[in-house]
């Protein structure tokens, strides 16, 4: 090139000599360094480095993007802090997530043309052969921390908002009733033999709009007689509740309207699940306004994708084996969860939760509220972030809920909220009431409990009362307790309304030996189980039902 064509290639004003914008005429060791700064420059600044070295025109437009960029993640920050639940709701929100997801794939293809771009203002042929595969390296790695890392953030909200589209419904919001959200958590069979899912845990979270305090309500599936809400349209084949016989248990009622009443129930998707969440919020003299659904059979994955739930076992629990109905037995155990802190993968926590076999169906659902509450304490952020892809993968497969999208930011505000509160604990049965009561349950009898449960988790103190706060009252067997457990069979006697001490959920100690102090061990058990021994197996394993999350 002439001479005179350099000069007016030159920007007015700019030196021939600068090594910034015309590094041929810099030492090796500048371009060096020239190359690292303006790879740090579209890292941190994108289009900074075409400013200084390329195209002003290119530069001042991905500058003016960036600072749009940078406006937009400050004004994210300043929702966060005082407007949380408009930034999830926006987040979550089909159309503006969409909106997100194209912008950041956009933004993320651009910021790679920048760092092509800056690869050729670099002009490697000019720097020396032993640091061209550094430079390359440095390009490499800031492109995939800057636009790899925008990429990936649309892909995971992609993946984010398709789950989001599989669980949660389209319908309209929801309002509080009494200053609470109820949601009735079922955990289901959906059998390829079944049509429509036999809830065999049922449960209403009820939670406190404000403040997040949290109380959980166990219902047996063995209740009987249960009672629909008055808009039920169940109330008008059962005005006096579910009595058609021992065969008429509160979890047979999903089965049942599915596949003999889905005509009372038009447009809505899953007229099973809306009649339990009805005959729950009858039971319970409570409006429970939306159901979430767990497929039990794929309830493993999501607890895997988790990586574990971890807590503390009172005692044994068999993972139990084929039931002999000639005998009335199972067969031998496919397996132990022993006593003690114990970290369980999806497969155990399954039959943690489900197993019932040397004890009752109370036991069995104290472990289920023991299992939710490990859910709910341990999946935080980090571990939210961390397996983000195979939680929300697991939740479309095993997850249903009449819950509507649009207000799920305000739901995940609410369980924000609600991390780290004690959780208020009541079970229809042992032991909280007597063990026949769910055979002949008095409903007026538990309006009562639940309404002195709500009450201590709704008042001003409730956030500073203890977890083994229990709230005694009338004159039939049984207690409000808001901790986990003594021992089924333990009642206290009827009183005063008082409030008395029990042991933390956490304050027992794991049954680990026998009676004679001899350790328990699987070969123990599975010796017992060979020669017959059922009985003693059910007195080594009596304490099963004690649990905490850790």
């Amino acid at each position: 090139m002439s001479s005179s064509k350099m000069r007016q290639a030159a920007a007015p004003g700019t030196s021939m000599t600068d090594p910034v914008r015309y590094p041929a005429s810099a030492s090796s060791p500048v371009r060096t360094k020239r190359a690292f700064v303006l790879i740090l420059l579209t890292l941190l600044v994108p289009g900074s480095a075409q400013v200084v070295a390329g195209s002003r025109k290119l530069g001042r437009a991905a500058l003016r993007v960036t600072l749009g960029v940078w406006a937009t993640l400050a004004a994210a920050v300043l929702l966060l802090l005082f407007n949380r639940t408009l930034l999830i709701n926006i987040i979550t929100h089909p159309f503006t997530s969409l909106v997100i997801v194209i912008l950041l794939a956009a933004l993320a293809a651009a910021w790679a043309l920048l760092f092509l771009n800056t690869l050729r203002l670099i002009r490697p042929t000019l720097l020396a052969p032993r640091a061209r595969p550094a430079v390359g390296i440095a390009l490499v790695l800031a492109m995939v921390l800057g636009s790899g890392s925008l990429g990936y953030a649309a892909y995971l909200l992609n993946v984010g908002r398709n789950a989001i589209g599989s669980i949660f419904s389209s319908g309209p919001t929801i309002d509080p009733v009494e200053g609470r959200y109820n949601f009735l958590m079922m955990g289901g069979d959906a059998g390829e033999d079944r049509t429509g899912r036999r809830p065999d845990s049922l449960s209403v979270l009820s939670v406190d709009a404000k403040s997040g305090q949290t109380a959980i309500i166990s219902v047996p599936r063995n209740l009987q007689n249960a009672q629909f809400s008055e808009d039920s349209p169940m109330r008008a084949i059962y005005p006096d509740g579910y009595d058609c016989g021992d065969e008429c248990l509160i979890n047979a009622i999903n089965t049942e309207v599915t596949n003999e009443y889905a005509d009372l129930y038009p447009g809505v998707a899953d007229p099973g699940a809306q009649a339990t969440l009805e005959a729950v919020s009858g039971t319970l003299g409570l409006t429970v306004q939306a159901y979430v659904l767990v497929d039990m059979d794929g309830f493993s994955r999501l607890i895997d994708a988790m990586g574990g739930i971890r807590i503390k076992a009172g005692g044994w629990v068999p993972m139990s084996g084929y039931f002999d109905d000639f005998t009335q037995t199972h067969g031998m155990p496919l397996g132990w969860i022993p006593a003690g802190e114990q970290t369980l993968d999806g497969n155990q926590a399954l039959w943690y939760g489900r197993s019932r076999e040397y004890v009752d169906d109370y036991s069995r659902i104290q472990r289920q509220q023991c299992v939710q509450q490990a859910m709910l304490k341990q999946l935080d952020p980090a571990t939210l972030l961390a397996k983000f892809e195979d939680i929300a993968d697991a939740g479309t497969k095993v997850v249903d809920s009449n819950i509507s999208s649009s207000q799920l930011g305000s739901f995940v505000d609410l369980a924000m909220k609600a991390k780290g509160q004690d959780i208020k604990r009541l079970t229809i049965g042992p032991p909280d009431f007597d063990a026949s009561f769910s055979t002949v349950p008095d409903f007026d009898e538990i309006h009562n409990r639940v309404d002195q449960l709500l009450a201590s988790a709704s008042s001003p103190q409730a956030a500073g009362v203890q977890d083994d706060a229990i709230v005694e009252a009338g004159a039939a067997p049984g207690h409000v307790q808001a901790a986990a457990a003594r021992p089924a069979g333990i009642f206290p006697l009827a009183g005063s309304v008082r409030a008395q001490q029990s042991p933390a959920p956490s304050d027992f100690t794991p049954v680990t030996t026998t009676p004679d102090g001899e350790l328990i061990t699987e070969e123990m058990l599975t010796q017992l189980k060979l020669e017959g021994n059922e009985q003693a197996i059910a007195g080594l394993v009596a304490t099963n039902g004690q649990c905490a999350p850790l």
